[in-house]
């Protein structure tokens, strides 16, 4: 008896099985024209559908006080984490956007007692793993994943248990609409000749990763992020650096100059908040002598006379300090 595809199927809608998801980047060669109609449609579906994997902001600022399960710093870290590991295996940065597209969205629908204890390492180990399982051609065993300074190790079976009930949470959706869906398409806007759109996703994508620990741009849709990390990255470029909020609005319906303005400005504040500072320089450490001790000293010349050159030369570059001044 031959059995066909659509047998294998549940009650779920195929086309859902088999669609490839809101990362299904356009891939289009320059032969034949980066800006067909149908690229144009592709976008524009991706961008109506953007909301269905995004955590409203203003709902989850409110959970983290109200609910006191995790708060802004401690989500920070469980990111930086996330992107220690995702460094550490040289995972791809769609990786890293799920593994905590993922985090947020499960703390928005479930709360965990005491979020800044092993709950929070082990939801973050989760979710990462499930990312790297969605995304990547080899991925590490569920011990291998815990590196990079874990505080804590879990047992692969309570691991397992935590990636379901994630997914309970998620409702089994993946595949999510991140930046990286609108990076290439904007580069081509920039740059239609395409000599520099390789450097511009390359450097938007640095961007996108080193924001990501920042609570303030859950605010801001993957489009917007998409479309102001361009931008930054076309400033880098004296060919582009004239391109501003008001040219990317037009590259799509559904873009918007004041928000992608403030994201830039979001992003450039970000930028200067974590830029390394120069290290304080030190001066050199001077002994402070109060009138006793020069009285003593005084006493005791006789001694220093008969010592060595060292201490005398010691003595005579100190710092004297009179009490009564």
């Amino acid at each position: 008896m031959s059995v066909s595809c659509s047998d294998l199927l549940c009650g779920e809608d195929s086309s859902i099985i088999f669609s490839t998801g809101g990362e299904a980047l356009l891939e289009c060669s320059s032969d034949q024209g980066f800006l067909m109609p149908e690229v144009e449609e592709s976008i524009a579906g991706l961008i109506e559908n953007e909301r269905n994997f995004m955590v409203p902001c203003n709902d989850y600022i409110e959970k983290f006080h109200l609910t006191q399960s995790i708060d802004a710093s401690n989500r920070a870290d469980s990111v930086a984490w996330i992107l220690k590991v995702h460094r550490y295996h040289g995972f791809q940065p769609l990786t890293a956007y799920l593994s905590v597209n993922y985090f947020d969205r499960f703390l928005y629908s479930h709360q965990l007692p005491k979020m800044n204890g092993w709950p929070a390492q082990l939801l973050s180990v989760a979710c990462l793993s499930l990312a790297a399982k969605v995304e990547e051609p080899l991925v590490p065993s569920l011990l291998d994943l815990q590196v990079e300074g874990a505080q804590f190790i879990f047992e692969p079976r309570n691991i397992q248990r935590m990636e379901l009930l994630v997914l309970r949470v998620l409702d089994w959706r993946l595949q999510s609409i991140s930046p990286f869906s609108f990076l290439s398409f904007f580069a081509h806007k920039i740059d239609p000749t395409g000599n520099y759109t390789g450097f511009l996703t390359s450097r938007a994508t640095e961007i996108i990763l080193s924001n990501i620990q920042e609570t303030n741009f859950l605010e801001y849709r993957p489009s917007c992020i998409a479309a102001a990390t361009i931008l930054c990255a076309a400033n880098d470029l004296p060919h582009f650096s004239l391109v501003t909020a008001q040219h990317a609005e037009s590259w799509c319906d559904g873009l918007h100059k004041d928000k992608i303005t403030s994201c830039r400005q979001l992003m450039q504040q970000t930028a200067f908040a974590n830029r390394p500072r120069k290290q304080p320089k030190v001066l050199p450490q001077l002994r402070v002598m109060t009138r006793a001790s020069i009285a003593w000293s005084d006493s005791s010349s006789t001694s220093f006379s008969s010592s060595s050159p060292y201490k005398r030369r010691k003595l005579n570059n100190s710092l004297w300090l009179d009490n009564d001044k």
